[in-house]
């Protein structure tokens, strides 16, 4: 069965470096640059990969309301930041990863399929 996973970044380079790799690696990828067209999306993705800097609003809003609704609150998270660090991001949002940017490529394929065999999985 084929992955999939929804990319939420506004930095155009990194959406598309993202995309790039995961598409490489097999998954179906959604991409936004922007919360409110995240928002349009119907995709239900085994995995969301976050921004928090975002130009129309916070990723850890996002995060807290996919979250809070119970059809979407087991999918897995993982939030990147270039500015916060994990310990603060986790008392903000319930995601189960962080990741710093720059990020290792290797390292962010990982932890995705990781967190997918998971969630698979349960």
């Amino acid at each position: 069965m084929k992955k999939e996973i929804t990319i939420l970044e506004d930095d155009q380079d990194i959406r598309e470096i993202c995309t790039y790799l995961f598409s490489a690696e097999g998954y179906s990828v959604n991409s936004y640059g922007t919360i409110s067209s995240f928002k349009r999306s119907t995709a239900n993705p085994d995995i969301y990969l976050l921004d928090i800097r975002l130009p129309d609003g916070n990723g850890m809003d996002v995060c807290k309301s996919i979250k809070d609704n119970p059809i979407l609150a087991k999918i897995p998270i993982i939030m990147m930041s270039a500015h916060l660090d994990a310990s603060t991001v986790s008392s903000q949002c319930s995601a189960e990863e962080f990741i710093y940017k720059p990020f290792h490529i290797t390292d962010l394929l990982d932890r995705a399929a990781a967190l997918i065999n998971r969630y698979r999985a349960g």
